[in-house]
């Protein structure tokens, strides 16, 4: 791409659990952006829950839907989206979103993950029987997709006010880069 990037929106990515719905709805009410859930967007659309998807249509419909989703994002101006886990695991859907946001990744260790949705019914991946196992699988396969942001924070340890000043800083400064100083020779 050439000429400055143009940062319209902050698009936040990472596994579920990582903190996204709650640091977007807190960032969202900072920069008074609105803030767009992409999963409670696709079940509105759907009619149905992702679950339903899943076990009705297939993995493989539900992220066609998501990818056709990132494709409209493009016009959008002024959002906090709230990604689910595994829309950034697409390099398309990454080139995409960095074409207007600002792409910031929430990341936490397998077991602070597993620790915050072990008890969420809605979460179609864990299933099995062993979610945690499954949890570090998904993990692995979509780490070089979630390094590909522009920010990583970490939100193991920190509480929801710290992760979403740090994403505001991170956000503010890229939307308003400080100009180069003179050098002097």
């Amino acid at each position: 791409m050439t000429g400055e990037r143009q940062i319209h929106n902050l698009a936040l990515i990472g596994f579920m659990g990582t903190g996204k719905s709650s640091v977007g709805r807190m960032a969202a009410m900072q920069l008074h952006y609105d803030l767009i859930d992409t999963d409670e967007l696709i079940e509105r659309r759907a009619g149905k829950t992702i679950s339903g998807i899943f076990s009705e249509d297939g993995e493989p419909a539900f992220r066609e839907i998501e990818r056709n989703l990132v494709a409209e994002m493009n016009g959008w101006r002024k959002k906090v989206i709230s990604t689910g886990g595994g829309l950034a695991a697409s390099d398309a859907n990454l080139a995409s979103l960095k074409q207007h946001a600002l792409i910031v990744c929430l990341w936490a260790s397998p077991e602070a993950i597993y620790e915050r949705v072990k008890t969420q019914t809605h979460r179609p991946l864990l299933q099995g029987p062993d979610p945690l196992g499954k949890i570090r699988e998904l993990l692995e396969q979509r780490t070089r997709f979630y390094k590909q942001a522009d920010v990583l924070v970490h939100t193991g340890t920190r509480s929801v006010r710290e992760v979403t000043q740090q994403v505001f800083h991170q956000f503010h400064a890229a939307r308003h880069p400080e100009p180069e100083r003179e050098k002097s020779h």
